[in-house]
């Protein structure tokens, strides 16, 4: 018996240092390595650094949002998703009246039509990028045959209250619709 106890008394503080699972240790340190890859095969994922935070999709219906569309002889495309987490936030990418090529790169300006555009929202509160603070998107994969667009992006938006927003890192695979 007092082997047993001795055993126990040796083995238990050692499950007990190596044992302890901690979420956080769980976590990537770095946030870049907590976005989904660079894919262009159409995962249907969205993410990029907000302020220097991983920002995904939350898992509601209808998180992602993707079409490219022909109307009236112009093009729309529109790519984006939302977090419910705290408060809503978005990040959205759209052209009006723009087509869109793949491997081709688009400063993103004002909220005009025959411009791209990025934007960043907080309790439904859109900010635009602008004339002063702009980004790129750039179309690595449109695949009209799978109706897959894929893609990078950076942008930086002011806020209602002057605060400016860093938007890096960003990387979407999507099927879009027509």
């Amino acid at each position: 018996m007092k082997k047993h106890l001795l055993l126990l008394l040796t083995v238990l503080p050692l499950l007990a240092l190596t044992g302890c699972n901690n979420d956080d240790d769980n976590k990537p340190a770095d946030p870049v390595s907590q976005l989904p890859p660079a894919t262009q095969t159409g995962e249907d994922t969205f993410g990029c650094l907000l302020d220097g935070m991983a920002f995904k999709p939350d898992n509601r219906p209808n998180a992602t949002n993707c079409f490219y569309q022909f109307v009236d002889g112009d093009y729309y495309f529109v790519v984006g998703a939302s977090n419910y987490h705290t408060n809503l936030k978005g990040i959205t990418l759209r052209t009006e009246r723009k087509q869109i090529f793949e491997g081709e790169t688009y400063n993103l300006f004002e909220y005009t039509e025959g411009n791209a555009v990025g934007s960043y929202t907080y309790n439904l509160t859109n900010n635009f990028t602008s004339s002063t603070y702009t980004g790129e998107l750039t179309i690595t994969k449109l695949d009209f045959t799978n109706h897959i667009v894929s893609g990078t992006f950076w942008f930086d938006v002011m806020d209602e209250n002057g605060v400016v927003h860093q938007i890096r890192e960003g990387r979407f695979d999507m099927h879009f619709t027509t």
